[in-house]
């Protein structure tokens, strides 16, 4: 579980770096989505409310975010 945890929080790091493409943030964020835990679900947030990321960054962690909630976790 730790484990997860860790690649979760150096995935959430990628996804937010701004210094990196915007295609390896798209992928970082997609693969946040794919955990489907709470945590994931809270970097999701996170990671939508994050005014430097681009508009269509945004709107994947949004709809990644409302996912989970709908799978019930």
């Amino acid at each position: 579980m730790a484990e997860q945890a860790d690649e979760l929080k150096k995935l959430a790091a990628i996804a937010a770096d701004l210094g990196l493409s915007s295609e390896l943030r798209i992928k970082s964020i997609e693969l946040i989505g794919n955990f489907g835990t709470h945590e994931a679900l809270l970097a999701l947030l996170d990671l939508a409310a994050n005014s430097g990321l681009i508009k269509e960054e945004r709107e994947i962690a949004l709809t990644r975010a409302r996912e989970i909630i709908r799978s019930g976790h």
